[in-house]
């Protein structure tokens, strides 16, 4: 883990390190906790304690800790008034109190009074005290308008709208021509944009006395609270500062009116510009929020009723890379942004480092941004204020019009630049943009004086009827309809312009068009959304010629095939189809050659045929739109189909028919092999048959239900190496149909199957010879060759469907391939031998040479009389050395007998003979001869010995001898 270095504390103030002496303070551990201590009577504000993260970090280090002085609290109460509290919390520096008296009451002093940093209110306590009502006043009767100011929160819009409002009550209570007899008061609270807390404030407005004739809640998620629920107690809700689009409906707000435009109206103004601009492609991005949802959908629609395609619509909740990131890959070039100014900055750091800006991209934001939001320093993103800068520059906000930028006088008599000046002095010098609300306080001050104008012109159709204002509870459904009918039909100019309402009770307004030039907003233009005119400065200014184009220029670009690669195939084809011809014509010219006829002439005339067809094929397989009519491509697929198919059926299916016939008649029991060895020709010519019209017929169905067309293959769009801006959209032409995966897989299934048993066959019988197919070893080599190229160019070819080059080379060849070899295998052979030995050749002599027309079971025989001589050979010489060894023997007998009688020695010498000629008794040559087996008898004529003891050395008396 790593450990967490000092910080340093608070201006007046110290850190208390618990547990460390002052040597320790160097490096602090994980988890460890710091706390900070003010000096004198000065409190902490904002974070008290902090603790050392696994990071190396403290908490809460978004959050600034100061050590401040503390305002008397007895500014905080005010006997017989209101005081609000901004922010909530301590009374420290930055506190604003404003002070309101209850009804019949004065204020006396400042209505605001500030905290300063030396712990002292700006200015003394005011008070309440009693106003006696004079003789006018005293006849006046109340009315009560309910409020809800956002003092803190979200959205603290209240701290400039409040004053606003009360300067406008002051005007119209003062004013003989406006409800001479009523008095407006308002009574507000702080909703600090909370629905939770503008709930209860709501319930204390309803059920505590007096009666609010209309109530004026602020941000949009408290007026959604309000609106809905004012309904049910006949109330007239009037807002001003509610943008939110979901306002827009009559049937769930059906008393809802307000002075602040509805977030949509930036959209016509939006679709004004793009018509401008001649874009008629765009994006968006937007942050998850119900607002900006609303919105989008509204610019949805009007954008499709001007013809307008919105191409690519991202969001995001927190994190926008991914969005932007979106957005540059699908060429998004102008983008409408719809988040907050925080969610801004981490956009445009994306935007910076996407570089999803300058020449080619234009952006369009909301308006109420502050003017340098772009350089407020953000923790949340890792860009610098130079990144920023360079990644906004040129984009176009849109912006409500809230204050009237022409010198007219309006129904309050003030101009917008006096209303100005007297809102400072309300405020009390204090900057305007440190004020919540501060733009939309002319929309606060229109507000109340298009209620007091509503209420007005109500008087005179009520006392008609019989009723009058202060008649009003919150069971009068007629006093209601008679406001909600004033307030529908308002118009007059007002400090924040024209006002004037739609059908949903949502402001009419001008749109102020900017645009960021070299850092700082230039106004470029005004839309006037009611009457749709455009007052236009003509002083933009884009970082390119001109306005980019809405999107890349995409050049359509067809990929076809080398020429090159196309014309050398050919050559190979052509080639082959001449080699074919020959073969087929040598194969016919000597059909009657009886070597020919036993190789079965009509089959290999098939195979011929067939391979002729197959290299055909790659003459359709290179052809593409550079040298046809699109019109002409599915012709052309035809021709690819069938030549393929057919040939394959021919050329294969003849060898396949041959290899199985073999197959069948030697694999089979003997007594089936005889009735099998009469070869019928029709019937191999009938399995060939088969096979092609399976083959016809399959495809007959698949042209009949799917036929071929053509497609066009998409491919990722390329730059070009100059700096235009357009794209490349390679484009690639396939002969295709709807189900073309599945038809591919019953063609590739069923000749699969067929290679795979036609391998098998081949091998089962490549010991085997006969003279009714004498070229089948031909024949499954060929077959072997076939499949192994079918098996894989089949799969690879599907692979390579996008290369259209690679496909086409490895298709070709594997054709090409597959033919010679076919050819060369089967006829180069036969060809070779006729051409040595002579076509006419007697069949006798042809036999005599060759033995290839030997009788199969002779040829058996033959083999079996071989290994018959050898076992006999080895047994004979096995004896023959038995002899020998016997022969020895005697002598050595002999010897000894001969030296036991020296008496006869003459004798013996004189009768002697040699071993090899003496006989024994009782033995008897012919039964002798008769008891040999039979093999013996004639061994002679099957092992000549060249020894020194031969057979014909040995008498056949003195076998008996020799065989004991």
């Amino acid at each position: 883990y790593k450990r967490c270095a000092i910080i340093r504390p608070p201006r007046d103030g110290g850190i208390r390190y618990r547990g460390l002496t002052q040597e320790q303070v160097k490096i602090l551990p994980v988890d460890y906790e710091i706390e900070y201590i003010c000096r004198g009577s000065r409190i902490i504000v904002g974070p008290k304690v902090r603790k050392c993260l696994h990071n190396g970090t403290w908490t809460d280090m978004n959050q600034i800790s100061r050590c401040l002085l503390v305002c008397p609290r007895s500014w905080m109460s005010l006997e017989n008034g209101r005081v609000a509290l901004l922010p909530p919390g301590q009374p420290v520096e930055g506190t604003v109190l404003h002070y309101n008296c209850h009804a019949g009451f004065l204020l006396e002093g400042f209505n605001i009074s500030h905290c300063t940093k030396l712990g002292k209110w700006d200015s003394p306590k005011p008070f309440c005290f009693y106003r006696k009502p004079d003789r006018q006043t005293e006849s006046k009767k109340k009315l009560y308008i309910g409020a809800l100011f956002p003092m803190s929160g979200g959205w603290p819009g209240g701290q400039a709208c409040l004053p606003a409002a009360q300067m406008a009550l002051d005007l119209v209570n003062n004013r003989t021509d406006i409800l001479p007899d009523y008095e407006l008061e308002l009574i507000h609270y702080d909703s600090m944009c909370d629905p939770g807390e503008a709930t209860k404030l709501l319930y204390d407005l309803l059920y505590t006395e007096p009666i609010k004739i209309v109530l004026m809640p602020g941000c949009s998620s408290v007026s959604t609270l309000v609106a809905e629920a004012a309904r049910m107690w006949n109330l007239i809700v009037f807002s001003y500062g509610s943008s939110s689009p979901a306002l827009s409906n009559r049937q769930r707000f059906p008393t809802f009116f307000r002075t602040h435009p509805s977030a949509t109206l930036h959209n016509p103004t939006r679709v004004r510009l793009f018509q401008k601009w001649g874009w008629t492609k765009i994006a968006t991005i937007q942050q998850t929020t119900e607002v900006f949802t609303s919105t989008l959908d509204d610019l949805e629609e009007r954008v499709k009723e001007a013809g307008i395609e919105i191409s690519v619509r991202q969001s995001f909740l927190t994190d926008p890379a991914v969005a932007v990131k979106n957005l540059k890959r699908q060429d998004a070039r102008i983008i409408v942004g719809l988040f907050y100014e925080t969610e801004a900055r981490k956009v445009f750091c994306e935007v910076f480092k996407e570089k999803l800006y300058g020449k080619k991209y234009v952006w369009f934001l909301i308006g109420w941004y502050a003017d340098n939001w772009f350089k407020i320093k953000d923790p949340a993103i890792n860009c610098t204020v130079e990144n920023m800068t360079e990644a906004v520059e040129g984009h176009v906000t849109t912006e409500i019009v809230m204050l009237n930028p022409e010198t007219v006088r309006g129904a309050s008599n003030l101009t917008s630049q006096e209303f100005l000046a007297q809102l400072m002095s309300r405020l009390g010098g204090k900057n305007p943009e440190e004020t919540g609300g501060f733009q939309e306080a002319p929309l606060a001050y229109d507000a109340v004086w298009a209620l007091a104008l509503a209420l007005n012109r109500t008087v005179a159709p009520l006392r008609a009827k019989g009723w009058a204002l202060e008649d009003f509870n919150y069971n009068n459904k007629e006093i209601t309809a008679e406001i909600y009918r004033a307030l529908n039909t308002s118009s007059f100019e007002g400090v924040s312009g024209h006002v004037v309402f739609d059908a949903q009770g949502s402001r009419m307004a001008w749109t102020l068009i900017e645009q960021l030039q070299g850092g700082s907003y230039k106004k470029i233009g005004y839309y006037d959304s009611t009457k749709g005119n455009l007052s236009w400065y003509g002083n933009d200014k884009w970082i390119g010629l001109g306005p980019p184009a809405d999107q890349t220029k995409v050049i359509e670009e067809f990929r076809y095939l080398s020429q090159k690669l196309f014309v050398s195939v050919s050559v190979f084809a052509g080639l082959g189809i001449l080699l074919g011809i020959v073969c087929l014509s040598f194969n016919i010219y000597n059909s009657s050659v009886r070597y020919i006829q036993n190789s079965q002439p009509y089959l290999n005339n098939m195979t011929a045929v067939g391979c002729v067809l197959a290299l055909a094929a790659v003459f359709p397989l290179g052809i593409d739109g550079l040298h046809i009519q699109r019109s002409q491509f599915p012709v052309v697929c035809q021709f690819r189909l069938w030549l393929l198919g057919l040939g394959f059926s021919l050329a294969y299916g003849s060898m396949f028919t041959k290899i199985w016939w073999v197959h069948t008649v030697f694999t089979k029991k003997d007594e089936k092999k005889e009735k099998r060895k009469h070869l019928e020709p029709w019937k191999l010519y009938a399995t060939v048959a088969v096979l092609l019209a399976i083959d016809v017929l399959s495809l007959l169905i698949w042209q009949i239900m799917d036929p071929l067309h053509i497609t066009v293959e998409k491919f990722t769009k390329e730059a070009p190496k100059e700096d235009l801006d357009v794209l490349i959209q390679p484009l690639l032409e396939h002969c295709s149909s709807e189900k073309m995966n599945t038809w591919l897989g019953v063609v590739y299934g069923y000749k699969g199957l067929l290679l795979l048993l036609g391998i098998f066959l081949a091998y089962e019988t490549k010991s085997i010879s006969t003279e009714k197919i004498n070229d089948h070893r031909a024949v499954g080599m060929a077959i072997y060759n076939v499949a192994v190229l079918c098996m894989i160019t089949a799969p690879v070819t599907m692979i390579l469907s996008s290369q259209q080059d690679a496909s086409f080379a490895f298709a070709s060849l594997a054709i090409i391939f597959s033919v010679y070899i076919t050819l060369v295998v089967l006829f180069v052979p036969k060809i070779r031998r006729l051409i040595t030995r002579g076509e006419w050749q007697s069949e006798q002599q042809d036999t005599l040479k060759t033995g290839s027309s030997t009788n199969n079971n002779d040829e058996e025989k033959s083999r079996q009389l071989e290994r018959e001589n050898r076992e006999l050979q080895k047994i004979i010489q096995e004896k023959e050395e038995r002899v020998t060894e016997l022969r020895n023997q005697l002598a050595q007998r002999q010897a000894l007998r001969s030296r036991r009688r020296p008496s006869v020695p003459n004798q013996n010498q004189n009768h002697s003979v040699p071993s090899s000629h003496a006989e024994p008794p009782s033995y008897s040559p012919a039964t002798d001869k008769q008891s040999l087996p039979p093999s013996f008898s004639n061994s002679s004529d099957l092992y000549q010995g060249e020894g020194k003891l031969s057979r014909n050395n040995c008498h056949n008396s003195r076998l008996p001898l020799l065989y004991k």
